[in-house]
Order: C-alpha cells, then sequence, then structure tokens
C-alpha cells in the first residue's frame, strides 16, 4: 500500500493494489475517488481538497493488530 499527498493538487492518495490498471473510477461523495480494477476490486483512493478533509494530511500512521 502507499499513501501520498500531493501540496500542488492538495490530493491524498492511497494506492491499495499496486501497478493494476484502472478500469472505472467513481466520485462517491463529492471530492472523494474510488478506483476499480476490471473484476471490481477497490485499488485506490483519492481525497481532493485533502487539507481540508483529513487531519493532518502530511502525517500518516500506519498499525497492525492481531
Amino acid at each position: 500500500m502507499k499513501v501520498s499527498y500531493d501540496e500542488t493538487t492538495d490530493t491524498l492518495s492511497v494506492i491499495l493494489i499496486d501497478n493494476t490498471p484502472v478500469a472505472e473510477s467513481d466520485e462517491d461523495k463529492p471530492g472523494i475517488i474510488l478506483d476499480y480494477d476490471a473484476t471490481g476490486n477497490l485499488v485506490s483512493l483519492e481525497i481532493l481538497d485533502a487539507s481540508k478533509r483529513v487531519t493532518e494530511a502530511r502525517k500518516v500512521e500506519f498499525q497492525t493488530t492481531g
């Protein structure tokens, strides 16, 4: 999984499955774009105007539970 924030476009991207072609994109809610592969699996999402929607867009914490 990759997470990136582009300050220029104020876009936060989360890539769940790397190197997978996007077959379809849906704007689920205004400013939230979901990308799917050919079989309907979610492969990535984008959050537009991220600095207004996400707490600390430049900071990422990763946690696993087990």
